[in-house]
């Protein structure tokens, strides 16, 4: 027995060594960026004297074969001066004909350009960072990383801020230089000293090739090389950011026909509603890690329309936000219980059954006070219909404990009607770093309302959630996860699925990195699986479980296959369509998932998946497929279908359903684009299209037109007969941003 203890003792003893010690950026000597004095003239070509006294940095390749050196010379130099931070690549090329750059949009993503950015985690909190690409063509794309690159798309593209590039290509391949307001950088300094985290790596598209400093392991799969708690942490001297004030007002104007039901309801008829807006925006930096954003007569006109989905679930649809007044430091807010729950979700905000709602104004605060990370948020929507004006506020804190992959916090909501009625929700999380890639996550959250008794600490109105996991696609990986929401909690301003339950899920993975001589980069097999329980009845709600297998190549092919046993308690029917629906019930089914990509970095690449097996009572079989092609610089199309066939002959009921998409992009340049994206959903039978021009000299500076439509292809499935065209909208929006 005494023995025994002794092993516990010395056990925790490590573990919390482990705790207070431990760092991914341990034994790495940071590296003190360069002050050049000398003028830059942003061309690309990092030729002038200015120039000459900085050492690149030593690079290396990451993919395909860890460790070797590139395939192409590959240049990369860092300074700063009182004003920017500039970011200079060389990327010499054998066969400069091959270089790929078929794009000129802003923020464009795609593989298959020949890539060079930098990620800098400006307060070095392991956790969040910024991104800043380029392409050879010369475009934009800035992004912003948090949960330290974990999850299935761990970047907001949404976000953007104030920065230039210039790229010039020439027989020696392509040359970038990159030139980034400090102004633009929210960071702590200590006397004028600074320490970031940075990664910068280079992608050769026609070879799938990483070239990447600092060295980082391919265990984390795609995202690692995104990772902050992986970043060479940089030096800055004598650096005291300004506290930038830029003012941007909009115009608005254009036209709205919606078709509505006669009083008689024997006809529609057509409704015009002129829209004439004006309205400002206002970023201020309260201190050089502290930024106040302030919105009057809030519009988003300009937005891109939603995906059109399928629903084959008895639970809401997930959007995700694409709003840009939400996305700056929006990690700051988040606190997920995962998938899609979430205690804040931006989206109840302006937005109610799909429409918008309009805004008044609000504030948005963001950044850094000492060791924390703050997120305020307050924002006034206007009356709509029989919806009263609402206010909708969130405080979010957080901060490191113990160290740099250790974080407390805790979050406050509120929404509160015109009248009186109100939801408000607190909660409190922890992620802990137990040891190398494992962590601990922890929730608790609880929602009052009016007319509730409101006991604090009840477990009636709160969620619970707790997970450990190993985050790495090497060796032996795992996630156990346990959550539990009671019968009233209700966040106002969040996102759940269900309602009363408790779920356990997890997951075992085994992987390999095969290395030099084989053809495949990676790949991993899982053994996945969930079960929900309703709290009142105690029964099974929902369950899952079965193997897969992913894998992704040195050329880029990419797949999985997965074999899923499905187990469904049906307490109430729920509809498919007018045609089917899934009765009361308890079901047991199984199916087969497939997905397959070939090489993204190709001008043309396609994506599928195909799902076959039972479905309920029923049969189903899904497919759907994704191609791109990038005929030009100028030119891109991309399109999507879907194809969802149900059957269930017991009961004689079937539904089909079908989702089309067609994006086409013209990019006449880096500053002007037009895009058409149209879409088809069988299901409700209706064309959806948006139609864009925008013209965007320089950051801050935008004018949009934009055409919305919504059309009927099913005009007689109700009488009296629908009109072609249920709403149509034209609108010119112009905003020119100050610099003060």
């Amino acid at each position: 027995m005494n023995r025994m203890k002794d092993i516990v003792f010395l056990w925790s003893v490590c573990w919390l060594l482990q705790i207070v010690l431990y760092s991914p950026a341990r034994g790495q000597t940071r590296y003190t960026v360069t002050r050049i004095s000398g003028p830059v003239k942003l061309d690309g070509l990092s030729i002038e004297p200015a120039w000459q006294t900085v050492k690149p940095l030593p690079v290396i390749m990451q993919e395909p074969n860890y460790g070797k050196n590139p395939s192409e010379k590959t240049e990369v130099r860092i300074a700063y001066d009182d004003d920017y931070l500039y970011v200079a690549a060389r990327c010499y090329d054998h066969d400069p004909s091959k270089i790929q750059a078929p794009s000129k949009k802003r923020d464009e993503m795609s593989l298959n350009n020949d890539w060079f950015g930098i990620i800098i985690d400006t307060f070095n909190d392991k956790e969040n960072a910024l991104a800043f690409f380029t392409t050879p063509a010369g475009l934009r794309l800035d992004m912003t990383v948090f949960n330290d690159a974990q999850g299935d798309f761990p970047l907001n593209s949404s976000w953007n801020t104030f920065w230039d590039v210039a790229s010039q290509q020439n027989e020696e391949g392509w040359h970038t230089e990159m030139r980034i307001p400090l102004s633009s950088l929210r960071f702590q300094d200590d006397n004028g000293t600074v320490v970031m985290g940075f990664i910068t790596w280079r992608w050769i598209a026609r070879k799938q090739e990483v070239v990447l400093f600092p060295q980082i392991s391919q265990q984390w799969g795609f995202w690692g090389k995104f990772k902050p708690s992986q970043a060479r942490e940089i030096v800055f001297n004598g650096v005291h950011s300004r506290n930038p004030l830029y003012i941007t007002p909009y115009l608005l104007g254009g036209i709205s026909r919606t078709a509505r039901l006669n009083e008689a309801e024997t006809a529609y008829d057509h409704r015009d509603k002129p829209a004439r807006e004006i309205g400002l925006d206002v970023k201020y930096g309260l201190t050089s890690n502290l930024t106040m954003d302030v919105t009057v007569n809030t519009d988003f006109a300009q937005v891109e329309a939603d995906n059109q989905q399928i629903n084959l679930t008895r639970f809401s649809l997930f959007f995700p936000e694409k709003r840009l007044f939400f996305q700056e430091r929006s990690s700051n807010f988040e606190f997920n219980f995962g998938g899609s729950d979430r205690l804040f979700y931006s989206r109840r905000i302006g937005i109610q059954d799909g429409k918008r709602v309009p805004i008044y104004g609000g504030a948005r605060m963001v950044g850094r006070v000492g060791h924390w990370d703050v997120g305020f948020l307050s924002m006034q929507t206007a009356p709509l219909d029989s919806l009263r004006s609402e206010n909708f506020s969130v405080l979010r804190l957080r901060r490191q404990i113990v160290n740099e992959n250790t974080y407390v916090g805790g979050i406050l909501t509120s929404r509160l009607a015109r009248g009186g009625n109100y939801n408000s929700a607190y909660g409190l999380d922890g992620v802990i770093r137990i040891f190398s890639d494992d962590y601990l996550t922890l929730h608790w959250a609880q929602t009052f309302e009016n007319n509730r008794s409101n006991h604090l600490f009840s477990l009636q109105p709160a969620r619970i959630s707790m997970d450990w996991e190993r985050r790495t696609l090497k060796g032996l990986g795992y996630l156990f996860y346990y959550s539990r929401a009671g019968k009233l909690y209700n966040p106002g301003i969040g996102f759940e699925r269900r309602e009363n339950f408790s779920r356990y899920e997890g997951h075992l993975l085994f992987g390999w990195l095969p290395g030099e001589k084989s053809s495949l980069l990676r790949h991993q097999i899982y053994l996945n699986g969930f079960l929900t329980r309703n709290n009142r009845s105690g029964l099974t709600e929902s369950a899952e479980s079965g193997p897969s297998w992913q894998f992704v190549t040195k050329t880029g092919y990419t797949g999985e296959i997965e074999i899923k046993l499905y187990y469904e308690d049906i307490p109430d029917t729920f509809s498919l369509s007018d045609q089917a629906e899934v009765p009361t019930g308890r079901y047991t089914f199984t199916a087969l998932n497939i997905d397959l990509g070939i090489p993204s970095s190709g001008l043309f690449n396609i994506n599928g998946s195909f799902n076959f097996g039972s479905f309920y009572d029923g049969r189903k079989l899904s497919f759907e497929i994704a191609p791109a092609w990038s005929i030009s610089s100028s030119i891109r199309l991309s399109g999507f279908y879907q194809f969802n066939s149900i059957t269930f002959p017991g009961r004689a009921q079937s539904f089909t359903a079908h989702i089309s998409r067609l994006r086409a992009r013209l990019m006449l340049n880096t500053k002007f684009a037009v895009g058409a994206f149209v879409q088809y959903n069988s299901a409700i039978d209706a064309v959806v299209a948006n139609i864009r021009f925008r013209y965007n000299p320089r950051e801050g500076n935008d004018l949009y037109l934009v055409y919305d439509g919504g059309f009927n292809t099913n005009r007689f499935r109700d009488m009296p007969v629908l009109p072609v065209a249920s709403n149509r909208t034209v609108l010119l929006k112009y905003s020119y941003t100050f610099n003060l």
